[in-house]
């Protein structure tokens, strides 16, 4: 049976996104992963396992000069991509193509990419996680696990294009494993729900080829102690489409 859909407003308004009911659907993460993606103008983008097109949507209504390229393995989600891009009217620099990561990236038939975006599945061990909804065990369940996500984004950025990524701050370690054959330059961004607490996501961003020292930059903090609403620097990423600073 065919997952319904329903259309959201992110971005204070400025991008429409149809999304599953029943499945995955776009969130923080993906704010955070389009608010980082600092590209210049001309600059091809890949927005790899794009899902409905959350990031790339929303980091397109910040780059208004760069050309955007999601690559989606579900049919139903890619499906939703396309949709996503005509209904924002973005189909002048925008598309999104069927693409597997357990496939390799010369199969899409395209010249390496500028940048690379990615929000890889959080888990690659089934015991590490009660077994999610079937609608959204793709989303959250790496079959091929996180290596391969790494590998694909390294064969997809030019030699001098950046990587980002946003992951799970336990799995750090991962992720620079997995990028150290080839990226350097590696700037990290923590992300904590609260100045006390510790960092639940980090968001990284290397160079294919780059020699800088790895930096560790101040965190994003999301919300203030004991409060729910957003701090400043978090509403204004999430309405007022500011970027995430690397500097």
């Amino acid at each position: 049976m065919t997952d319904p859909s329903q259309s959201d407003a992110i971005l204070g308004g400025r991008v429409r996104l149809l999304q599953s009911a029943r499945g995955y659907r776009a969130g923080m993460d993906a704010a955070l992963l389009a608010a980082a993606c600092d590209v210049r103008p001309g600059d091809r983008v890949l927005d790899l396992g794009c899902g409905p097109g959350a990031v790339m949507l929303a980091a397109a209504v910040r780059r208004r000069e760069a050309r955007f390229t999601g690559v989606e393995a579900d049919p139903e989600a890619l499906a939703l991509a396309r949709a996503n891009i005509d209904l924002n009217g973005l189909s002048d620099r925008m598309e999104a193509l069927s693409g597997d990561v357990a496939l390799p990236f010369s199969r899409l038939g395209l010249p390496r990419f500028d940048a690379v975006l990615c929000n890889p599945p959080f888990f690659d061990d089934a015991k590490a996680l009660r077994g999610p909804a079937p609608e959204k065990s793709r989303a959250w369940m790496a079959a091929d696990g996180l290596a391969a996500w790494t590998g694909f984004l390294m064969k997809a950025v030019r030699d001098g294009g950046t990587i980002t990524i946003i992951h799970r701050a336990d799995r750090l370690a991962d992720l620079l494993a997995g990028l150290a054959p080839r990226c350097g330059s590696i700037r990290i961004r923590p992300v904590q729900p609260r100045a006390a607490a510790p960092a639940s996501r980090v968001i990284v961003r290397a160079v294919r080829g780059g020699r800088a020292p790895l930096a560790l930059l101040p965190p994003l903090v999301l919300h203030p102690n004991g409060e729910g609403k957003h701090t400043p620097e978090a509403e204004a990423i999430l309405r007022d489409a500011a970027p995430l600073e690397w500097d």
